[in-house]
């Protein structure tokens, strides 16, 4: 299948969209939804809370036990960020058990268990950036690894939750740099693989869940090289993630049509759903195009109208070393209403979760 560019997207009512927060917790990251349930990271320990009217009560699920010297610059908020640590993805499966991405590692969480164990050590970088899990529990993720040689590139799937893992799909030496991503489409049945890093590397794919048909549908330029994907009944918008232009939020509706929405004000590499509301967030780079030190939110309630709804000032430390400004918004399915944001290297919110009510009118 390959996309048209739409001239203009069909007219929808336009709705506001608001957001209020209800409560903020220090050096957490929010991992993933399933339904009203929000699992969360602190460190190398995971939490998950049940988002009801009263207060939120976490819980500690599992830990992870990584080599000593993480335990030791996991404890401190600076050299937790110049290292990277802590839980970077987290999938969910149908059965109870979890699947999770850490520096140098896939884990597992067999359902009644208390600690994660290493299923597979990554070779190449440090971790994938997402993690898919599609009916049936088959679980999938793809190598994101700098690559300078351009070698071949795979995705690793697993259909027995996570206990074992074997390569799926490989990209031929030359075609990309790294995956960026992999999401599963609930109303297509399939999967969206997105690549990068130049040129034709820029790649939009749909593929079918066991991989027999793999067709590119966007590919060529920078506004093709994205991150963020979410899914919704009308089609899949995406937000490009480009330091040499300026960024965009996308449709491809359901009849391959593509169409621009909305300007983001940097790259962009995080997007949820939150009911019928879609989210994408902003992250600082160094960038001669993409100025703004700031990490935004942006919004909409149906796809008609995209508002900037949060914004944060980038911090004073150097992004080389301890990270650009971001705001990371959790994978999965959230029936919850509200929407849950991590933001580090901000002033007054870094390594910090907010959740927030969405308000529609």
């Amino acid at each position: 299948m390959a996309a048209e560019r739409a001239s203009a997207m069909p007219p929808v009512q336009a709705k506001e969209l608001t957001l209020t927060r209800v409560a903020a917790f220090p050096r957490m990251r929010a991992l993933a939804w399933c339904d009203d349930i929000l699992y969360a990271s602190q460190g190398y320990t995971l939490l998950r809370a049940r988002m009801g009217a009263g207060s939120v009560e976490w819980q500690a699920v599992a830990r992870y036990h990584p080599t000593w010297w993480r335990n030791l610059s996991s404890r401190s908020r600076l050299t937790f960020r110049l290292f990277r640590d802590g839980f970077h993805t987290l999938a969910v499966l149908a059965s109870g058990e979890l699947v999770a991405g850490v520096p140098g590692a896939i884990l597992t969480l067999a359902a009644g268990e208390a600690e994660f164990r290493v299923t597979h050590k990554v070779a190449r970088g440090t971790r994938p950036l997402h993690i898919a899990v599609t009916p049936g529990d088959h679980v999938f993720w793809g190598e994101y690894f700098d690559n300078p040689q351009r070698d071949a590139v795979h995705i690793y799937a697993s259909s027995d939750r996570g206990a074992t893992w074997n390569v799926a799909y490989s990209f031929r030496k030359g075609a990309i740099r790294h995956v960026h991503n992999i999401v599963y489409d609930q109303w297509d049945n399939c999967l969206w693989i997105l690549t990068g890093d130049n040129g034709p590397e820029c790649r939009i794919l749909r593929a079918s869940c066991d991989f027999r048909s793999v067709d590119v549908v966007l590919s060529g330029n920078q506004q093709t090289r994205a991150v963020a994907l979410v899914p919704a009944p009308d089609g899949v918008y995406f937000s490009s993630d480009t330091p040499f232009e300026r960024n965009h939020v996308y449709r491809v509706d359901r009849r391959g049509n593509l169409g621009e929405l909305a300007e983001l004000s940097s790259s962009s590499i995080y997007g949820c759903r939150v009911g019928d509301a879609i989210f994408f967030s902003t992250m600082v780079e160094p960038s001669p195009t993409n100025v703004s030190r700031e990490v935004c939110v942006y919004g909409t309630a149906n796809g008609a109208r995209w508002q900037r709804l949060l914004v944060y000032r980038k911090d004073t430390w150097p992004m080389g070393l301890f990270q650009y400004g971001n705001a990371f918004l959790p994978d999965g399915r959230n029936t919850s209403g509200l929407l849950a944001t991590s933001t580090v290297a901000v002033e007054q919110a870094d390594l910090e979760t907010s959740l927030w009510h969405v308000n529609v009118t």
